[in-house]
């Protein structure tokens, strides 16, 4: 990793894909698919159960070429071989990047500072294999001697939107006899419905927190402590209702958590890449081990494809690439994720932190020097058909670009297999009607009014991919997850970015701790901010004090 990689807009391909871009610009994808009826069958690719259809994009294949050509100009064969050697890619933390060897099978080696990590990893593994089964069995008991029917995941940021989306995900492979809820946001209302009719005999807390000290996730489990010894009437009780995943023995045992109870994980696992760590235990004990597993071997499955297959057959390489085409030469700022079931509700939401907070920079790494292009997109979805009855008019028939990935599954989780039909359908459909479209003539032959013709007309053009795996399983949810993580590699690669840093995430973190006793101080406080927070800080805490009294 110490070859120096010229400037992006110096580089020999994104010339080349400059002038490209001013040939192909115009061309109507009813073109591209008339001029080759193979289209749809040539620009697929498919690996680790999944099967992408990129052929529905603005492009040919001279610009899949140069795209390709692109990724090597900048050097992306060498940074993948990085982050599998174990190298310090996360280069503003001095950090490893190795969300890959949380799902590296037993026996295979990864070296950090000349140490295997996997042992270290599996250790934690059957660490989780052997508390989720005693609780799921009904071993581990609570303080009155209750079994644990109730889980509740306290964690923010990674250590809660990857959990709670996978067991979203995975709800038919969950315990049905326990309750999982989860709670992230310091609004005391998300913690009081969390726990909202639950027994605290029957209540087990995983507090997910690296350090044990984040202010929205300590909040939150000081005050399921409280809870908790308010309802079952004595402290001792806390030893057997939480559990903690963090590097932080120190402050897990001044909680009153017994560190044996405590399952660590590692600074070079990124927050939002952690979900297949210890911070998956609320997912483990939801699904069971097995499953777990299972899971882990998609992730796999997917790290081994895009570690080892060509960039013109590599499904992640291929989207960061049309993400970067779309992004940088099209000027397109969104990128909408549209998964076709309803138990991936939550996954545009986990996708939005993944990617927007990997590539949401603007320093390149070689030069430390603000960019002169656009990086990561805004990331944005909902679930199909919900969307279409939504937001698709603007993507339909808007005045601005929004390429679109369009996820479904062949086989229906549930018996209601007609549902599925029609679902389905509305996948292909959307592709299909973005892709294109309707025009002035169509409609005037199909009897349109000629009032209304301009209005319905479609003009198409839009761009999707289309991902589908056979059906929704632990398995496939993990090659997903994994294709997402490396798609955002790519992207990453191209701009020169550090991935892996959140440094605009601290800012407002240190500005709340020195605002919150300028809210809570039964004085008025001397304000020294600007004239609107000023201002904002009084009106509060008068509407606040009137509330109270």
């Amino acid at each position: 990793m110490t070859a120096t990689i010229a400037p992006l807009t110096e580089r020999p391909a994104w010339k080349a894909l400059e002038a490209h871009y001013q040939q192909v610009r115009q061309v109507h994808l009813k073109q591209l698919f008339a001029d080759d009826p193979r289209r749809g069958e040539r620009f697929t690719a498919e690996a680790a159960g999944l099967y992408l259809d990129y052929s529905k994009n603005r492009i040919t294949g001279e610009t899949l070429k140069l795209l390709v050509q692109l990724a090597e100009d900048s050097g992306l064969r060498a940074r993948i071989d990085a982050m599998f050697r174990g190298e310090k890619i996360n280069l503003t933390e001095k950090r490893a990047v190795l969300h890959v060897a949380l799902r590296t099978p037993r026996g295979v080696s990864i070296r950090v500072d000349g140490q295997d990590v996997v042992p270290e990893v599996h250790a934690v593994l059957d660490k989780m294999s052997d508390f989720a089964n005693r609780v799921r069995r009904g071993a581990w008991l609570g303080h009155t001697g209750k079994r644990m029917k109730n889980v509740i995941n306290i964690g923010i940021g990674g250590s809660y939107l990857g959990p709670e989306m996978a067991y979203l995900a995975l709800r038919p492979y969950s315990e049905r006899a326990m309750t999982f809820r989860f709670v992230s946001n310091v609004d005391g209302a998300n913690f009081t419905e969390a726990t909202h009719g639950l027994d605290p005999g029957e209540t087990l807390f995983v507090i997910s927190s690296k350090t044990f000290t984040t202010l929205e996730t300590m909040t939150n489990a000081q005050t399921a402590r409280q809870w908790l010894i308010q309802g079952l009437g004595r402290e001792d009780a806390v030893a057997k209702h939480f559990v903690a995943v963090s590097t932080n023995a120190r402050e897990v045992q001044k909680f009153g958590i017994d560190t044996a109870n405590m399952f660590g994980f590692w600074d070079w696992v990124g927050g939002r890449y952690s979900m297949d760590s210890a911070i998956g235990l609320s997912t483990m004990l939801a699904v069971g081990p097995e499953n777990f597993r299972e899971m882990l071997a998609g992730f796999h499955a997917m790290d081994e494809h895009f570690r080892t297959a060509p960039f013109e057959q590599n499904l992640p390489a291929l989207l960061g690439l049309l993400t970067v085409w779309y992004n940088n030469f099209f000027g397109a700022q969104t990128v909408g994720i549209m998964p076709y079931t309803a138990y991936l509700a939550r996954f545009p939401a986990y996708l939005q932190q993944l990617q927007m907070e990997s590539n949401g920079k603007h320093v390149d790494l070689e030069t430390r020097r603000p960019v002169s292009y656009e990086t990561g997109p805004v990331i944005w979805g909902e679930p199909g058909t919900d969307g279409q009855h939504s937001f698709y008019q603007l993507i339909h028939q808007g005045t601005k670009l929004i390429p679109c990935d369009l996820i479904g599954f062949c086989q229906p989780v549930s018996p209601l297999a007609r549902h599925h039909d029609l679902l389905m359908a509305n996948l292909f459909a959307q592709a299909e009607a973005l892709a294109f479209g309707k025009t002035e003539e169509e409609l005037t032959a199909e009897g349109s009014p000629a009032f209304q013709t301009p209005f319905r007309v479609c003009e198409g053009n839009r761009p999707t991919n289309v991902i589908l795996a056979e059906s929704l399983t632990p398995r496939s949810l993990g090659s997903l997850v994994a294709l997402y993580e490396h798609n955002v590699f790519t992207q990453g690669a191209i701009w020169n970015i550090d991935s892996f840093d959140q440094w605009g995430v601290e800012l407002g973190k240190v500005l709340a701790k020195r605002i919150i006793p300028e809210l809570e101080s039964a004085s008025d406080p001397g304000l020294n901010h600007d004239s609107s927070t000023n201002a904002l800080i009084r009106r509060y805490r008068r509407l606040r004090t009137g509330a109270q009294g």
